[in-house]
Order: C-alpha cells, then structure tokens, then sequence
C-alpha cells in the first residue's frame, strides 16, 4: 500500500499539470510505484498467491497504458520509459 507521501512524490515527475492523476503518464508512475513494492513484498512472502495474481493485474494495467500512451504521444512514452527506467 502506498502512502499519500510516496504517491505524490511518484507523481511530481510525470504530472502534466498540478492536480493531475489520470494521465496515462500519472498512472503509469502509480503503478510502476505499486508494483516495485508489491513485487518485493513478493520475494518475503513467496507463498502469497493473491498478491502475486494482483501484481500480474497491475503488469497488465501498466502495459495498456504504456502501449496507448505509445500510440497517441510517442514522445511523451520516451520521456517516460527513460524517467521511469522500465526498458531501453
């Protein structure tokens, strides 16, 4: 579970413009936040069948937005892949 304090500082590199949360940039910032922590908790916890089946739902989440993000501003999906260091 993330704190309002580690949600925000998540947000502050990809936000568009205060106050956002529900751009594909801001979601993907929650969700890459959400799964670093969850897949740690994962490697304590390696029995923990019902995380593991939500991290593979966030995964997939994180995958659609990136790839819509992809397709509508592939500028903006650089920028964040980079920020973020999911690949490349």
């Amino acid at each position: 579970m993330l704190t309002k304090r580690q949600k925000t500082n998540a947000l502050k590199k990809t936000q568009r413009h205060d106050g956002d949360t529900g751009s594909p940039e801001a979601q993907v910032a929650i969700l890459s936040k959400r799964i670093d922590e969850l897949s740690s908790h994962l490697k304590k916890n390696h029995k923990d069948n019902h995380s593991r089946r939500g991290l593979l739902h966030m995964v997939a989440n994180r995958r659609k937005h990136l790839k819509y993000l992809e397709g509508k501003d592939s500028k903006a999906y650089g920028k964040l892949i980079k920020s973020l260091g999911l690949k490349k």
